[in-house]
């Protein structure tokens, strides 16, 4: 299954930057939920499963990377 994220998640992905989380994909139980997101940096797309996304910093959250 294919979700669209409407709107767009802000994440940080170690070694390759920030980015907006544009969509999941769901395989299953079975396997990790993907994200599919756009870099800032260099509008790259990237498919990336939940170990390597992470949450932007938020100061007001008080999450800071």
């Amino acid at each position: 299954m294919i979700i669209q994220l409407n709107p767009t998640i802000p994440v940080y992905i170690p070694d390759l930057g920030t980015g907006q989380a544009i969509g999941w994909i769901d395989y299953s139980t079975e396997h990790h939920l993907m994200w599919i997101v756009a870099l800032d940096s260099t509008g790259e797309i990237w498919t990336l499963d939940n170990t390597k996304v992470r949450a932007q910093k938020n100061i007001t959250m008080g999450r800071i990377i």
